[in-house]
């Protein structure tokens, strides 16, 4: 009787340490902190760009509130097919000629600062 007492024993601790251990490591596995959660991202607001990207099919004009000094504009696998370095005008147009849908567009303004977008084209 004393050995099935003692079986008896052993498999509830075990089973017992097992269910301490889980709730343990569920434990300290949910007090750590969301490495994406951010709450300050929401709260900061980026400042607006200082030009507009109109679209019109195939048709691209950029219009901007400072003059333009450079535009550079590629596609998704890197081929450029836009490259402007005077520009030297608050608007510059130019119509897609190849058949990608999306495309990256560099602008530089006349002080220096230059801003990106991704843009799409029917």
């Amino acid at each position: 009787m004393n050995v099935n007492f003692c079986s008896v024993v052993r498999a509830s601790s075990l089973k017992l340490l097992t269910v301490v251990a889980v709730l343990f490591i569920a434990g300290i596995s949910s007090a750590q902190p969301d490495p994406a959660y951010n709450p300050k991202a929401g709260s900061e607001k980026q400042p607006a760009k200082p030009f507009r990207v109109l679209t019109s099919g195939k048709h691209i004009t950029i219009q901007s509130k400072k003059d333009i000094s450079k535009i550079v504009v590629w596609t998704g696998t890197g081929h450029r097919f836009v490259e402007e370095n005077n520009v030297n005008s608050s608007s510059y147009s130019f119509n897609v000629t190849i058949p990608a849908k999306f495309f990256y567009i560099m602008v530089e303004l006349k002080d220096g600062k230059r801003y990106t977008e991704r843009i799409g084209v029917e």
